[in-house]
């Protein structure tokens, strides 16, 4: 109970939200490489960062509801902020036509990699900060 305050006090759930984004973006691009040469398959992106981005702007309004049913309205709880898949709307392609780039793809992986590796690392440092907290010593 006590540690789920404090850990709510710090960025700690917004980085964990972009590492579980970043796993998901992960495993939706190692998919498209591995059908890159499947007809009719067409590719899987995800969504993160612009939901992100809306729930941590302040300058929304965010509503309450009263009632389970009730639909959601203006900012959304960083809570709430998760990584969706989806297929991107594409009128262009005919159908039946495969629509992954390997080399897109290839790019999108590595740089997703880049993100994940800077996200631990920053993950780390804040259970270090916390860490040197609680044992009241200095910052290594």
């Amino acid at each position: 109970m006590l540690s789920q305050a404090i850990l709510n006090k710090t960025n700690l759930p917004v980085v964990t939200s972009a590492m579980n984004a970043a796993m998901l973006r992960a495993r939706v691009q190692t998919n498209n490489i591995a059908n890159v040469n499947t007809p009719g398959f067409t590719r899987v992106d995800v969504k993160f960062e612009d939901e992100l981005r809306r729930a941590l702007d302040r300058t929304r309004l965010q509503g309450t509801r009263t009632d389970g049913g009730h639909m959601k309205i203006g900012r959304l709880n960083l809570s709430d902020v998760g990584p969706t898949a989806y297929r991107p709307y594409d009128p262009t392609l005919p159908s039946g036509v495969n629509n992954v780039d390997i080399d897109t793809e290839m790019a999108k992986l590595a740089e997703t990699q880049i993100m994940y590796s800077y996200l631990h690392k920053f993950h780390q440092g804040a259970f270090n900060k916390l860490n040197s907290a609680i044992q009241a010593r200095a910052i290594q």
